[in-house]
């Protein structure tokens, strides 16, 4: 058995790999960059080196210096998580010289399913279905239009080295074909470093189905059965669950026997996940499945595996790794219960699911479910890093009762200092047709409207800010008591662009009279442990918890969070509207592309700017008619949320 590895990765990640070390007595060695200097990974790890500044080009991705901290510390093996350098042969060859082990599959059979054309002419060889489409070398645009002519519209065009929805584009008229190729292409070759695509036929009720395989360095090689990722957005799966609604036993044989020959065919040793499309539109059919990639690596959503199955991945990855055979045949797996996995990201969902940052000022996490996380409660969430905060995990015997285990263990995660998703996770998990197990890849975008937050806030949530911005349930909410006469104080309170001035009346030491918009209730507050509060209307009861911090107030409660700020001056702020000449990067993230220069005429909605923000392209319009006046970034640029790219001159130009 290895003694001591290091793990080349950050995050929740390295995390996960150092709990499962520690439980097989394994020491681990942490790498990170100056951003990641007091991460927790960082702590928990047995030692610690500093890998260089936090430009993932500059740390993360420098495999000599990763490899060089690796000998000096001793260690035996360099486990590389899921991205960075995770499914890069040349790096796997630099261990391997070094006199290391790469805990992974070797070199060549991560090369063989590297660029997704030259896998699917392998797959069709080994006898694996493919989805239908153009996976060869010829790269003129002309020609891909052709070639997408001939398998019938819509489209897909995809990066070859693509993965996590970058590079992929969908395409549903001849006319948006140049334009489309020319966006993957870029984002292929900034994530990348190939901007070579595929075409593949657009499936129309598409549903994501991937199976976990293992092999060892004795030929043998098992599957763990299937997960559903089919729960995405912009091809970034968000939901993921084991086994997948309406599999039956049949497709179930046929697809974990595909995914078997698919990793015998390039004597794959490891964690790996062969993902397939699956045509839906008739239910699950063993004869409609097709390989589109395999991952070469740990997945993010194995949780689920791990939940329904028992078997510990990690562990088997350091076994594997260490010579041992498989610990399990195939016919000793079995299928226990049904799990969900959702990933819970700092992000602005209703601003298009923008990545966001901040200083987690607040963060409680469920105690009735898995939690994966690289981050603790201060730490800042940085525009370098994926905006990941952590993945809940949960179990049942039944798929009923897991997803409502689900939808309240997000519910019982509090987070303040940055948005997230949350609110957006649990109105997946009550969307009708998900709780019904009719899931396809674009359930998100048809009910999109349903599932990002109205932004309505309940009086009733108004009138306990104002109580709590005042001190209670505390002992300082006495400070506004008077024996002799009620004392009225106005307390100022903005969230969600809505300002509001309440009047609160303390009447005892856990009750007070609070007036918004011309109506009085009486709100008794008592407080609970662990920054709860019980309060009670009118008889009736109900919990909230809550957190205040500086001048700002966060109430969480039935699945949703409520942040105000309490103002501390008497006048209102102006008018902060939009100014339609100002084109601002709505996002931390670098400037990819100018579609303008300075003298240039715009109208509403034309392109001006691109920018990039954890790998994705998001596009900037003008917001009026106008003349380009001045640019005042160059492409290449980093730039914070609300910089000021293009400023346009409004007039007949």
């Amino acid at each position: 058995m290895l003694t001591k590895i290091l793990i080349a990765n950050r995050g929740e990640i390295a995390c996960r790999v150092i709990e499962t070390a520690r439980k097989m007595g394994v020491r681990t060695v942490a790498v990170y960059s100056d951003a990641d200097a007091d991460a927790r990974h960082v702590e928990m790890a047995d030692e610690a080196y500093r890998i260089g500044p936090p430009a993932v080009s500059e740390s993360y991705l420098k495999g000599d210096t990763i490899i060089a901290a690796a000998l000096e510390s001793g260690a035996e093996a360099i486990h590389p998580g899921y991205g960075f350098l995770s499914e890069n042969p040349d790096f796997v060859e630099s261990v391997e010289a070094a006199g290391l082990r790469f805990i992974g599959p070797s070199a060549a059979a991560i090369r063989a399913m590297g660029l997704k054309d030259a896998a699917k002419i392998l797959m069709e060889k080994a006898g694996v279905p493919v989805v239908p489409g153009y996976h060869g070398e010829n790269q003129d645009a002309g020609f891909l239009a052709g070639e997408a002519e001939k398998i019938g519209y819509p489209v897909l065009i995809k990066a070859r080295a693509g993965g996590g929805g970058k590079g992929m584009r969908k395409v549903d008229r001849p006319e948006d074909f140049y334009a489309a190729l020319e966006g993957a292409q870029r984002e292929g070759l900034a994530s990348f470093g190939d901007s070579t695509c595929l075409i593949e036929k657009w499936i129309s009720t598409p549903r994501h189905i991937e199976i976990q395989v293992f092999g060892d360095d004795f030929g043998n090689v098992v599957h763990l059965f299937e997960r559903d990722c089919s729960l995405q957005r912009r091809h970034q799966k968000v939901i993921e669950e084991a086994p997948a609604p309406g599999m039956t036993d049949e497709m179930r044989a046929a697809m974990g026997d595909a995914a078997v020959r698919c990793a015998k065919a390039v004597s794959y040793s490891g964690a790996g996940t062969v993902e397939f499309i699956v045509d839906a539109s008739d239910g699950l059919q063993p004869d409609r499945f097709w390989f589109m990639e395999m991952n070469t690596r740990l997945q993010v959503e194995h949780p689920v595996t791990e939940a329904m199955t028992g078997v510990d991945l990690v562990e088997w990855q350091l076994r594997v790794a260490s010579g041992e055979a498989l610990p399990l045949k195939q016919d000793s797996l079995t299928i226990n219960g049904h799990a969900f996995e959702a990933r819970i990201y700092a992000e602005d969902v209703s601003a298009g699911f923008l990545p966001a940052t901040g200083k987690l000022e607040h963060l409680v996490f469920s105690e009735h479910a898995r939690i994966d996380s690289g981050v603790r409660e201060g730490d800042t969430i940085t525009p370098w890093y994926d905006p990941m905060i952590a993945k809940i995990t949960v179990h049942a015997e039944g798929r009923d009762v897991a997803l409502a285990r689900l939808d309240r263990a997000i519910g019982e995660t509090h987070v303040a200092g940055t948005v997230t998703n949350l609110e957006f996770l649990s109105a997946l998990c009550r969307n009708a047709g998900f709780a019904a197990g009719d899931v396809d890849t674009g359930l998100i975008g048809r009910e999109l409207d349903r599932l990002v937050p109205d932004g309505a806030v309940p009086e009733d949530i108004w009138r306990v800010a104002a109580a709590i911005a005042l001190g209670a349930p505390f002992d300082d909410l006495l400070a506004g008591w008077n024996l002799w006469r009620a004392l009225v104080r106005d307390v100022r309170l903005e969230t969600r662009g809505e300002e509001r001035v309440l009047q609160v009346v303390v009447t005892g030491p856990e009750t007070v009279d609070v007036t918004s918009e011309g109506e009085t209730v009486t709100l008794g507050i008592r407080p609970e442990k662990d920054g709860r509060v019980v309060v009670e209307t009118q008889g009736v009861r109900r919990k909230t918890s809550f957190v205040r911090i500086g001048n700002m107030v966060s109430l969480f409660e039935a699945g949703r969070s409520y942040h105000f700020d309490i103002k501390t001056h008497s006048g209102l702020d102006g008018d902060q509207h939009a100014n339609p000449e100002i084109v601002v990067s709505p996002m931390p993230g670098s400037v990819k592309h100018l579609h303008v220069a300075v003298g240039d005429h715009v109208a509403v909605g034309d392109a001006v700017a691109v920018v990039e923000a954890m790998k994705m392209e998001h596009t900037l319009t003008a917001l009026c008619d106008g003349t380009v006046g001045e640019i005042p970034v160059n492409v290449g640029d980093q730039v914070d949320s609300g910089a000021v790219l293009v400023l346009l001159e409004q007039g007949d130009g």
